[in-house]
């Protein structure tokens, strides 16, 4: 008999990490557990706080639902839990780990079979511009060809400067750059900022202003001398007419997808085929989960056979993540299937 339970777990921040909508130190994450057979199923649901469409005062009883019903099947759910993406993503992961011959291999591959890897950006927090150019020096200096700089929360003069200081160093061929403002321009300065982050050779720029400003990024996407990436637009989009009339209508050039906020596996795929139709390029990027879901994710990437860079760096960034193949050597993610996972559910809340 399918049995399911879930427990939460806090992840903490080794340093105060910062976006221009604020300051993290932790994230809480929860993680579905299936028995059934004397086999277990792990998946993780995730949440960014004030972010994620599924932040909602009801989550955790609808996770509790979730699991009081499991009996429904993997396709019933899916239906159910339609606004609570997150959740959809868990249940998809923890029924995939439950049917592996490992629970930790969700899709074998070259990659979990330690012979190929997965090319990721090197992420650099907002903080000041002393803080934010030593995290650029370290990526460089650790081996990635492609950074990504989270603006909109110094002066945006600093902000030029750390470009600036990149380019004075590596050109466009030596190393990627993308920004991410997380939706900080104002609508009515984003071109002129654009242009002038333009001289930079910049890859792209994420989310430049708000979400549902459609009319807005629109014209940006448009009149822009950057490629624009929808983001946090894609949050919250749920049908398969409304996406494609956000892509109509906005036409970005790339889109970026975060599977736990836009339901797991199954609805990356659906916004990758609507992409692909309209010619946007896409990318994958984790939305800070724990190794759990960050290892699915990765998996899942690898058999896509994009040779984009991904943004999949994210699995040190935690005091109390779990040990697991993972690991990063070059600005490339590696399944090193020598090492072991170890994690301690009774440690969970």
């Amino acid at each position: 008999m399918l049995k399911a339970t879930y427990k939460k777990h806090n992840l903490l921040f080794k340093q105060a990490s910062g976006t221009s909508r604020g300051i993290m130190t932790k994230k809480e994450t929860w993680f579905i557990i299936l028995e059934e057979n004397e086999q277990k199923g792990i998946g993780e649901c995730g949440i960014l706080r004030g972010l994620s469409t599924d932040d909602r005062p009801d989550y955790e009883q609808k996770l509790h639902w979730a699991c009081q019903n499991i009996h429904l099947g993997e396709q019933k759910l899916w239906d159910e839990l339609i606004e609570f993406p997150s959740i959809q993503f868990g249940l998809e992961m923890a029924f995939l780990s439950l049917k592996s011959e490992n629970p930790f291999v969700l899709f074998p591959s070259d990659f979990t079979e330690n012979t190929k890897s997965i090319s990721i950006n090197g992420l650099v927090w907002m903080g000041d511009e002393v803080f934010m150019k030593a995290q650029i020096e370290d990526k460089i200096k650790q081996g990635f060809s492609c950074v990504k700089l989270k603006i909109g929360a110094i002066d945006f003069d600093k902000e030029l400067n750390l470009l600036r200081f990149i380019r004075a160093n590596f050109d466009k061929e030596t190393i990627e750059i993308r920004v991410d403002a997380n939706g900080a321009f104002n609508s009515n300065e984003a071109l002129i900022k654009i242009n002038q982050l333009s001289g930079f050779k910049l890859h792209s720029i994420e989310q430049p202003i708000k979400k549902n400003e459609t009319d807005m990024m629109s014209v940006l996407c448009k009149s822009t001398s950057i490629p624009i990436a929808l983001d946090e637009e894609l949050i919250g989009v749920f049908s398969t007419e409304e996406k494609e009339n956000l892509l109509q209508k906005v036409k970005p050039q790339y889109i970026v997808l975060k599977p736990s906020f836009v339901g797991g596996f199954r609805g990356t795929l659906e916004w990758i085929s609507l992409a692909e139709k309209y010619n946007i390029g896409w990318w994958i990027t984790s939305a800070l989960e724990s190794n759990v879901g960050l290892n699915a994710i990765a998996q899942f990437t690898f058999t896509l056979n994009t040779t984009m860079a991904q943004g999949l760096g994210t699995g040190s960034l935690y005091t109390n993540n779990f040990d697991c193949p993972l690991t990063v050597s070059d600005g490339q993610l590696w399944y090193d299937k020598h090492k072991d996972w170890i994690i301690d559910f009774e440690g969970f809340q």
